[in-house]
């Protein structure tokens, strides 16, 4: 992974530079094809109030580049704050690329730990297709179930369900 640590307005000291290398170097746990990330930090002052610019660029292989802008009147903590919104993004990218691999993997049949004759039969889940809400309506007619989960076309969980006077509800 290529850093680059630039200073604008601002000399930075080995101990900045020190701390910000060590906080980019936390974010390679998610094991991410992380190709460089550059840091900017500017001194920012405004109505004689002193303050700090952190910035991280993060580039991806095979994602557009993630940009991290965090103020602050402290560097430390702006370099803090920016590394702790960096590792969220970076973590929900990681947990998405992992549950995809979790829903394309085979299943298999799981047993009982009780040792008796019942079993769960897992089945690859349908939901991640998006299904028009007239679609769900007439899969759940043509069925005998009294409800269906399914993700409309606004990308939304939805649950479609039989009423006993023979209409439909909708969450």
């Amino acid at each position: 992974m290529n850093t680059s640590i630039v200073g604008k307005q601002f000399d930075l000291t080995e101990p900045i530079k020190a701390y910000i290398d060590g906080a980019i170097n936390a974010l390679g746990k998610y094991n991410l094809d992380i190709i460089s990330v550059r840091t900017v930090v500017s001194a920012d002052e405004k109505n004689g109030k002193k303050g700090f610019s952190v910035e991280f660029a993060i580039n991806m292989a095979h994602k557009n580049t993630v940009v991290i802008q965090q103020k602050d009147k402290d560097v430390y903590a702006a370099v803090d704050l920016a590394i702790e919104r960096a590792k969220k993004v970076l973590r929900r990218h990681h947990d998405k690329l992992n549950s995809q691999k979790k829903v394309e993997e085979t299943l298999e049949v799981v047993e009982n730990s009780e040792g008796s004759d019942d079993e769960i039969v897992p089945m690859r889940p349908d939901y991640f297709k998006p299904m028009e809400v007239e679609d769900a309506m007439n899969e759940l007619k043509e069925s005998d179930k009294q409800f269906i989960v399914f993700h409309d076309m606004e990308d939304k969980f939805r649950v479609m369900y039989k009423k006993t006077d023979g209409r439909f509800g909708l969450y």
